[in-house]
Order: structure tokens, then sequence, then C-alpha cells
């Protein structure tokens, strides 16, 4: 019975592998790690950098609506419908903001219409201007807080809570009747995700 040896490298005086394959062994190593690091190294830095940037991203976000509150401009029609907020056309000093949590998301919207944009909003709500009370502070001082808006003082205020079933939002409404002609809106929809 024959007894097999571990491989033990030859003598020192024998040659070893030719210089070239040898060349070309390490040359097949490098390029054989250098594919590796590629594969892991370009997907792993491109999510670092990118999930940077979304952070970077977010906090811009909430710097800018932190120190502003209310943005200039119209709520995206997705916004104005999830929170069933029709703003009525025509319509000037449009701003908004939303705010989302895990218990309650809110978009607080305020216009300047016309006594038949007016008319058309409340109909969006599926109210009218009957339901508007003189003096009732609809919307709370939290959102006021938040927003920037102030409803003491001078004013022809009329608000109205359109209290709804979930799904669908609950809007608080203050209305700002010193120009009948183009009376001023605020509005705070709240959903319950």
């Amino acid at each position: 019975m024959t007894e097999s040896l571990p491989h033990q490298a030859g003598p020192p005086d024998e040659p070893g592998p030719p210089a070239e394959d040898r060349r070309h062994m390490i040359r097949r190593r490098s390029l054989t790690l250098l594919i590796i690091v590629l594969l892991i190294g370009i997907p792993a830095g491109y999510l670092v950098i990118s999930a940077n940037q979304s952070r970077d991203s977010g906090r811009e976000k909430e710097a800018k609506y932190a120190a502003t509150g209310m943005t200039e401009g119209w709520p995206s029609k997705l916004q104005r419908r999830i929170y069933e907020v029709p703003v009525p056309v025509p319509s000037e000093e449009v701003a908004y903001y939303e705010t989302n949590n895990w218990k309650t998301s809110r978009l607080y919207v305020q216009f300047e219409t016309t006594q038949a944009g007016l008319d058309a909003f409340l109909a969006g709500l599926g109210v009218d201007r009957d339901d508007l009370k003189r003096g009732e502070m609809a919307i709370s001082d939290r959102a006021q807080r938040v927003t920037g808006w102030e409803f003491g003082g001078s004013g022809s205020w009329w608000g109205l809570v359109n209290e709804q079933r979930n799904p669908a939002p609950t809007q608080d409404v203050m209305v700002d009747m010193e120009n009948p002609d183009y009376p001023m809106v605020y509005v705070v929809s709240r959903t319950v995700p």
C-alpha cells in the first residue's frame, strides 16, 4: 500500500514557474480584486452618497418650512383631492403648508376669492353659507401658531367645522368677510391615517 505524501516543493535548484506565468497569475489576481472592488465599492458608494443627499434634502425642506410656515402657491391637485380642499378659481394670495406624522396629517390653506368663489368652495365641502357662524373660532390656537394666522382684532370672522367620518378629512374653516367682495378663506384639513 502506498501512502500519499503531501506535495512538497522541489529542491531549491529546480526552476520555478516561468516568470511570465507568474506575472500572468499576478495580473489575473489583480484583475479579479479590481472587479470585486468595483462590484461592491461602486454600489456601496452610491448608497452612501444617495443617503446623504436624501438626508440633506429633508433637512433643507424641514428648515424651509419651519422658517416660513406657509408656502406661496397652490397645493398640488393630489393634496387638494386627499384633503378635500377645493380651492376655487379665481383665487389670489394662495398659500399652503402640509404636516404629516404617525397620528394625523394636516393641510393648511389660505386664499382670497370672490363671493362666487366662496360659494363654490363651500359647496365643494358639502356645506353652504348658512353653516358659517359669525365669531366662531373654528381654527385652533395651535394651528394659528403653526401658520402665523391671527383671527383676533378687527375683522368680520365667520367659522365652521366640517366634521366627516373617517377616512374623509375634517375641515376647520375661517372666513374674513371684512371685504365682502373678496373674502379671505383659511382652512385646516386633517386626516387620520
